[in-house]
C-alpha cells in the first residue's frame, strides 16, 4: 500500500467533491454472460461462487481505481486486492463471512477458498480489512436492482459486488452482477471497464 500524493492526483477535486456527500457509494446492476464460464467451471468441477469470486476479483485488480482505499484518512492505493465472500450455512439459513488471499491460479484459488470455508466454524472472524473486495452472492432472485444495508462510514470505500440466479435468454445463460463503489475514486467509466473486462475473462474461460 502506499498513499496517493494529492498535489499531483488527477482525481484530487473529483475525490473530495464525492467524499462530501451524504451518500457517496453508488450501486450499478447489470446481466453479464456465463454460458463459457459455467460450462468450463462445470468440466473442472469447481465451486461456481469460488470461481466468479476470482474472476471479479482478478479482472477488479487490474483496473487501478478499484484498488484505492481510504487509509486514516487519506487517499491510498493497495497493490493487490483479497477477497471475503458470505458463504451460506444451509443447516441455519445463516451466512458466514469467510476471508480468502488472492492466488496467481485459479485452481490455487479455489482448493484454498474451499479449504478456508470448510476449516471455518465462525460467523465473522475479524472486522473487516481494508484491503478486500467484498462478495455478498443472492442466487435466489434474478434482480434488475439490489441495495445495501449502510455502515454509515463516509469513508468506506470497499467496492461490494453481488451476483443473483442465472437464467437463459436466446440460448445464453446471463446472470444479474452488481457493483457497489464509492465515487471518491471510482466513476462510471471504472465500471465500464470492469463489465468489459470480466465479460472478456468469462468468454474467453476454457
Amino acid at each position: 500500500m502506499k498513499y496517493i500524493d494529492v498535489s499531483t492526483w488527477k482525481r484530487a477535486m473529483h475525490c473530495e467533491v464525492f467524499r462530501g456527500s451524504d451518500r457517496p457509494q453508488y450501486c450499478v446492476t447489470f446481466k453479464v454472460d456465463i454460458t463459457n464460464f459455467l460450462s468450463g467451471v462445470k468440466k473442472r468441477n469447481f465451486s461456481f461462487t469460488f470461481s466468479f469470486v476470482y474472476a471479479v476479483t482478478k479482472c477488479a485488480n487490474e483496473i487501478d481505481e478499484f484498488r484505492c482505499r481510504f487509509v486514516e484518512g487519506k487517499p491510498a492505493i493497495f497493490e493487490t486486492i483479497n477477497t471475503s465472500f458470505t458463504y451460506l450455512e444451509e443447516s441455519t439459513e445463516l451466512f458466514k463471512v469467510v476471508n480468502v488471499p488472492m492466488q496467481d491460479r485459479i485452481e490455487d484459488y479455489v482448493v484454498l477458498a474451499k479449504k478456508t470455508e470448510e476449516n471455518q466454524t465462525e460467523y465473522f472472524t475479524s472486522p473487516m480489512a481494508n484491503d478486500i473486495y467484498q462478495f455478498s452472492p443472492f442466487p435466489w432472485v434474478s434482480y434488475t436492482h439490489i441495495s445495501h444495508t449502510e455502515s454509515g462510514k463516509k469513508d468506506n470505500a470497499t467496492p461490494l459486488f453481488d451476483w443473483g440466479k442465472f437464467y437463459e435468454k436466446d440460448g445464453r445463460v446471463c446472470m444479474p452482477f452488481s457493483v457497489q463503489v464509492h465515487h471518491s475514486f471510482v466513476d462510471g467509466v471504472h465500471i465500464g471497464k470492469l463489465a468489459e473486462k470480466l465479460q472478456c475473462y468469462l468468454d474467453s474461460f476454457e
